[in-house]
């Protein structure tokens, strides 16, 4: 089934009542057993959105919760009323007690707030990140990755969680003195663990740089370069021409050991 998620019935809403969006306080819409088809279309897609996309405040939650009820508990009395009198249609207009806006436009008010993405409960907080864009960006990240792991979609996973690690380490060496890189990369380069000088520009690098010089300085353990180098191999698989020749392929193996090695990144990154 496809995933459904605010934005997408806030369009519904605008197509089908577009004098939602600009209705004003005071002067609701008057709907009635007319209009019951495309309420009850409204309702049923609303009771498909994620839980973790309602982020709303208690009083914004409490009028999208009240308006569902109200238009769900008019819509069965229309039923009902209208096999005893076709002519009998009772007006849904505000709700007493709630601002004076129509049930529709309360819930449309609500979702429009609502994000399209939100991490799972339980996603690691990377609160030792303090651009509060990118984590929130990576979180989102680690949030799909876990629900690919968890709904078998493998590639996503291993793609996923590969790029994550890739922009951890990259935030981590960034927090680095520039002396101290260019202190790893000599050693790494006498050790031959790097063929090359990395380009001036970390942001240019490839993974195997960054988890090579951030274990040479410690930034990460090296339990966790060994696994990361592992996600980084696996990563390589999404290259058709790599995967034929290797005869290898993503798979649930693949995705755990990648997962693991950003567990294990967000570990030791952490205060």
């Amino acid at each position: 089934m496809p995933r459904v998620v605010p934005s997408q019935v806030v369009e519904v809403i605008d197509s089908l009542f577009p004098n939602a969006k600009k209705e004003v306080e005071g002067q609701p819409m008057r709907l009635n057993w007319d209009d019951g088809t495309r309420l009850l279309a409204i309702v049923e897609l609303a009771s498909q959105i994620p839980e973790e996309l309602l982020v709303l405040d208690s009083s914004h939650y409490a009028e999208y919760v009240a308006s569902l009820a109200a238009i769900r508990w008019y819509i069965q009395r229309w039923q009902t009323t209208e096999k005893i009198s076709p002519t009998y249609s009772r007006e849904l207009s505000a709700i007493r007690g709630l601002r004076q806006f129509s049930p529709v436009a309360l819930v449309r008010q609500a979702l429009a707030l609502c994000p399209d993405e939100f991490p799972l409960p339980g996603t690691t907080e990377l609160a030792f990140i303090t651009d509060a864009a990118l984590r929130e960006s990576l979180r989102l990240d680690t949030s799909a990755t876990n629900k690919a792991l968890t709904s078998g979609d493998w590639k996503a996973a291993t793609i996923l969680a590969g790029s994550v690690i890739e922009a951890l380490i990259l935030w981590a060496l960034q927090q680095q003195q520039p002396g101290n890189i260019q202190t790893g990369i000599k050693n790494l380069l006498g050790s031959k663990k790097l063929s090359k000088n990395p380009d001036n520009n970390l942001e240019n690098w490839v993974l195997f740089e960054y988890i090579e010089v951030a274990a040479e300085l410690k930034v990460i353990s090296d339990e966790t370069a060994t696994q990361a180098r592992l996600a980084k191999d696996f990563r390589n698989l999404i290259h058709p021409g790599r995967a034929q020749r290797l005869g290898q392929e993503c798979n649930r193996a693949t995705a755990l050991s990648a997962v693991a090695a950003l567990e294990h990144v967000v570990n030791d990154l952490s205060p």
